[in-house]
């Protein structure tokens, strides 16, 4: 090439440019801009946990402008919503204010009215999706922790209520006993658990007339053969034991509806109140909940296992109870290593206590149907990721995942969230999750057997009198001082 340069005759101009940037160093630049307008960093915590590619921009309609709440800004902003002691989208807005003013970004204004709409243009079935990938990452991590080799998956149902809106009365009305105006919407939700890492696996939710049976029913499609499926009493039933054997799924519950067998009429007696006995199919009447040509399909007997259990520790309710299991071989399920597994169910009221007390999911901020839904996945979500911590901090401690506490991870993870935000160094930021799951793994549970814990209100309540007709039409009770309130 002809140098066109009259002094410098030979030197090559085009040596003086800056190299050309290869793709993948403009990739890499792209994504360190993305990240440094994320109002979080969780998603560096959660990478591997959370799928991120499910929230990324779409190519049109929603959340395919790029906005301060991105798809994925509104996600963590939902996320760490329900993991603040707040909860409050106000507290979402100010985060993204501070963030905001710490990279020289214009502050977006004061109001929840942007989030909100970004919160609800967020689709349910991507937050399922989401729900979804944390329980099969956990059914993973968890698997050398299954009981025997088999994964016991223990079911439960609880109660939330939400504001009293017309949307919400629509969808989960309040009970009959209360007067319009005078309580709150109030759903039904029934969860699977795994015993072993507290993961919630799936759910349902519906209203209060729709019984925990009828929503177990529901997800016999989330269990796989060689499960162990574990309930109380209100999960017996001669249909569902029969469904999941047909399922290859066997069953530990107590015995309900039902007289115990003695010893006299069972098939074979294994050892000291542990016999095998056959159940009868039940006779057919309109009050069973399923249908007559389901009926008909039953066998007529089913053989079970019935085990009676004594209770030795002081404070318990009942002395002894009485399982039923499909788990027939006494060899290798012994009757003892039964009972122990079904003290372990308590777990589950553990879990919904972390997710409804702890994480706030008791009473719902949400005005309609389909928000309040889409808060629900969120806390399971936020709670998966916090058992997936717990989890690893276990593994490296060599300690079981109940050992740990649910409520010092949320506590730590909380104060670890900013200092997360800080920093874009992948290095440092492995450092610092290490650390993270170091003080998980450092508050441990102490174990205390035979504690009794009645179910007694100790803090009396404030004497206030009860709400017993719509808030505008309430006339206020003269000398309210002297009002006694309603023993709780």
């Amino acid at each position: 090439m002809t140098n066109g340069t009259l002094f410098l005759p030979g030197f090559h101009l085009p040596t003086l440019r800056r190299t050309p940037r290869s793709a993948a160093q403009k990739l890499a630049d792209e994504k360190l801009k993305v990240r440094q307008h994320t109002i979080t960093q969780l998603g560096e915590c959660f990478g591997s946990f959370i799928p991120l590619h499910e929230l990324g921009s779409e190519p049109v309609g929603n959340f395919s402008r790029r906005r301060i709440f991105s798809k994925e800004n509104t996600f963590w902003g939902f996320f760490s919503q329900v993991l603040d002691a707040d909860g409050g989208c106000q507290e979402v807005v100010r985060k993204v204010q501070a963030f905001a003013a710490a990279r020289s970004i214009p502050v977006p204004s004061a109001s929840t009215s942007a989030y909100c709409q970004a919160r609800g243009k967020l689709e349910r079935s991507a937050l399922q999706h989401i729900l979804e990938h944390t329980s099969e990452h956990l059914e993973q991590r968890g698997r050398n922790r299954w009981w025997k080799g088999r994964r016991v998956v223990v079911v439960d149902g609880t109660g939330v209520s939400m504001p009293d809106t017309p949307a919400n009365q629509a969808a989960w009305p309040q009970p009959g006993s209360q007067k319009p105006g005078c309580g709150f919407p109030q759903a039904r939700i029934c969860a699977c658990f795994c015993l072993q890492t507290g993961a919630l696996l799936s759910h349902r939710v519906s209203a209060l007339k729709d019984s925990e049976l009828t929503l177990l029913r529901q997800q016999w499609g989330q269990f796989k053969p060689g499960d162990i499926m574990m309930g109380d009493k209100g999960f017996c039933s001669y249909y569902d034991v029969w469904k999941f054997q047909e399922l290859g799924v066997d069953t530990v519950m107590t015995l309900a509806r039902r007289t115990p067998v003695e010893a006299a009429y069972a098939s074979c007696v294994l050892g000291p109140d542990d016999l095998l006995m056959t159940w009868p199919k039940p006779v057919w009447n309109k009050n069973l909940s399923y249908s007559h040509e389901q009926w008909l399909a039953l066998p007529e007997q089913l053989k079970l296992r019935q085990i009676k259990v004594t209770i030795t520790a002081a404070g318990m309710r009942s002395q002894s109870f009485y399982l039923v299991t499909t788990l027939t071989d006494a060899s290798r399920y012994t009757a003892t290593e039964l009972a122990d597994l079904y003290f372990q169910r308590w777990d589950v009221e553990l879990f919904f206590r972390d997710i409804k007390t702890t994480m706030g999911m008791d009473v719902l901020r949400c005005r309609s149907e389909e928000m309040v839904e889409k808060e629900i996945l969120m806390h399971f979500i936020a709670y998966n990721a916090i058992r997936v911590l717990m989890v690893e901090a276990a593994d490296e401690a060599a300690q079981a995942p109940r050992r740990l506490s649910f409520k010092g991870s949320v506590q730590a993870l909380r104060q670890w969230e900013p200092q997360f935000s800080r920093t874009c160094d992948s290095r440092e930021q492995q450092r610092m999750l290490a650390m993270l799951r170091s003080s998980i793994a450092a508050h441990l549970v102490a174990p205390r057997p035979g504690r009794r814990e009645p179910r007694c209100v100790k803090r009396r309540p404030k004497p206030h009198a009860l709400l017993t007709a719509p808030r505008h039409q309430m006339i206020e009770i003269p000398h309210r001082g002297r009002y006694r309130a309603k023993a709780a």
